[in-house]
């Protein structure tokens, strides 16, 4: 029975149920019920048949609602996937054009020094940013997918940094209240790709025992603060030209009109991703 059907009786099957009632009872049952006897009789028929032949079908169509709901949530998770696809294919493919420029340039003759090294120091900045979006692809495919379609429909931002967390050795709170519906799929992509970075640079170089992943705010105004214990650093770390993650990062950041902020003392080491509203 289709969602459309089921409507239609749940509004006739009361409707029919009265007429057929009075019509037995004035033609066939007068002389043996009495009047004030059948005025009670009809709505207690009528409640009985709501609860067993209506209730069934307000069963059916709930479960018709859920399985539409369901199936809405997948499709937005599909849509939400193929344009993750998108932006990692448009990333990549970017990168390796800009690879081969770079590398048609090294071969000419007439390259003078100072060309030739800053074209190498590109070239090695892409190859670390092509991996950057490998790394993220790869992460973001290797959990097998869940039978229940509805559970994997609805996996937060917050879920997924819970699961990117555990396989780092280092333990991290993620402690994230921004609604998913508050970020756009662009926006959580590079969310997701700038905190990785920052979850990876904690391991490799901090050298810290405790992390913090935080986001906080409302729509449009929002900060996420990626924070440890670990040794920090002295000096801009942007002025080292082997820092390509940070300033990817910073990029990525820029190009979505965010601001970026690094802080480290002695107790503590943050990167700081703000979004502070829209550009009008």
């Amino acid at each position: 029975m289709t969602y459309k059907q089921i409507k239609w009786m749940i509004l006739f099957i009361p409707t029919l149920t009265v007429g057929v009632w009075e019509y037995i009872r004035h033609q066939f049952l007068l002389s043996f019920i009495s009047m004030d006897l059948g005025n009670w009789l009809t709505p207690l028929i009528v409640y009985l048949v709501s609860i067993t032949l209506l209730n069934k079908m307000f069963d059916m169509l709930e479960r018709i609602q859920t399985e539409l709901e369901v199936e809405r949530a997948v499709t937005a998770a599909l849509e939400a996937r193929e344009q993750l696809a998108k932006e990692l294919h448009d990333g990549i493919a970017q990168s390796l054009f800009l690879l081969s420029v770079k590398a048609d340039r090294l071969e000419e003759q007439d390259v003078d020094q100072e060309r030739h090294l800053q074209d190498v120091y590109q070239i090695r900045k892409t190859v670390h940013e092509v991996n950057r979006y490998v790394r993220q692809a790869i992460a973001d495919l290797k959990y097998e997918p869940v039978e229940d379609k509805s559970a994997m429909s609805h996996e937060s931002m917050e879920s997924k940094l819970k699961k990117m967390v555990e396989d780092v050795p280092i333990f991290i709170s993620v402690d994230w209240s921004i609604p998913d519906n508050f970020l756009s799929p662009k926006e959580k992509i590079e969310l997701l790709a700038c905190i990785r970075e920052a979850v990876m640079n904690m391991e490799k170089h901090a050298d810290a025992t405790h992390g913090w992943i935080v986001g906080e705010g409302v729509k449009d105004n929002w900060k996420v603060t990626i924070k440890d214990n670990g040794q920090g650093f002295v000096n801009n770390p942007f002025m080292h030209k082997d820092r390509y993650g940070l300033k990817i990062m910073k990029e990525r950041a820029e190009a979505l009109y965010w601001v970026m902020e690094l802080h480290s003392d002695h107790l503590y080491t943050s990167v700081e991703l703000i979004k502070e509203g829209e550009l009008k």
